[in-house]
């Protein structure tokens, strides 16, 4: 009972927590992270022409399962802290990130339409409650956002 989560380090940066309760996964910084830092590159497993929950979406009819797949477990929040460059295909820091704090991103800075949508639990002042991807936003939430060139070029910004 003492052990309340798995652990499983990747690479230098950043390790995946597996919570027993739950069976959820997240992904959390080992090290400190600053504003800008690219955390790690990433590519494509597999290019799909519909989403899926695991896919970030690259245009209108390209969703990439990501590799390294260790970046799968960068969970949604309202307030993210990293943020998935397509264009250069990286996923940076947007801010300071502490030792121990889980990696964030916006799914809808790179979704238009989520596969799947849900209520976003993730207690940010900023919560956006139901998230079902950019489409779903008004252009004065998505303006607050870091957003992929794909979903811009959607918005017209």
């Amino acid at each position: 009972m003492h052990n309340l989560k798995e652990i499983i380090k990747i690479g230098s940066i950043a390790e995946i927590r597996k919570c027993h309760k739950t069976g959820g996964k997240s992904l959390h910084a080992t090290v400190e992270l600053s504003p800008g830092q690219m955390i790690s590159r990433f590519g494509a497993k597999e290019i799909l022409d519909r989403p899926n929950y695991l896919t970030v979406q690259i245009d209108d009819r390209q969703h990439i399962m990501l590799t390294p797949e260790f970046l799968q477990y960068i969970n949604h929040s309202c307030s993210p802290n990293v943020f998935f460059d397509t264009n250069k295909m990286t996923v940076i820091s947007l801010q300071r990130i502490k030792p121990g704090e889980e990696l964030t991103f916006f799914y809808p800075s790179t979704e238009w339409s989520i596969d799947r949508g849900f209520n976003c639990v993730c207690g940010s002042k900023d919560c956006r409650g139901t998230i079902q991807g950019a489409a779903h936003l008004s252009p004065n939430v998505l303006t607050q956002y870091k957003l992929s060139s794909y979903i811009q070029q959607k918005l017209a910004i």
